[in-house]
C-alpha cells in the first residue's frame, strides 16, 4: 500500500487532565502515515485524483482544536476517525500524537500515543 506521510505538524491545543493544561494549552506534535492507492495520481499528475495534503492538515488542526480531551488516546482516535470520514480513499491511517510539555517531573523529549485505524 502506498503512503502519504506528514511529520512534525505542531498544533496548539488544550488537552490534558490537569486544569492548567486545559486553561493554558500547549503544543502537540502530529506524525501521520496515510495509506492509500496512489496509482491514479502517479499516472495523471492531477491533484484532483489525489488526497489534498492541505485539506488533511486542515482536518487535523480543526479536529485537534474543536474540543478539549483528557487523554492523548482520545485526541489520536478523533483525528484518525475524522480523516477516515473526510477522505474516502484513505484505507488506513497511523496517528502519532506527541506531547513534549507533559507535566511530568522528568527529563524527556515527549510522551506519545500512536494508534492505527482502518476501514
Amino acid at each position: 500500500m502506498d503512503k502519504i506521510i506528514i511529520k512534525g505538524l505542531k498544533v496548539f491545543a488544550y488537552h490534558g487532565v490537569n486544569p492548567e493544561e486545559k486553561r493554558d494549552g500547549q503544543n502537540f506534535i502530529f506524525d501521520l502515515c496515510i495509506y492509500t492507492d496512489l496509482r491514479l495520481p502517479c499516472e495523471s499528475d492531477n491533484l484532483n485524483d489525489n488526497i489534498n495534503y492541505s485539506k488533511v492538515v486542515e482536518t487535523i488542526i480543526k479536529t485537534a482544536r474543536e474540543k478539549s480531551y483528557n487523554l492523548l488516546e482520545k485526541v489520536a482516535s478523533r483525528v484518525a476517525e475524522q480523516l477516515l470520514d473526510d477522505f474516502a480513499s484513505i484505507t488506513k491511517v497511523d496517528v502519532l500524537v506527541k506531547k513534549p510539555q507533559a507535566p511530568i517531573e522528568a527529563d524527556f523529549d515527549y510522551v506519545a500515543v500512536e494508534i492505527e485505524r482502518n476501514r
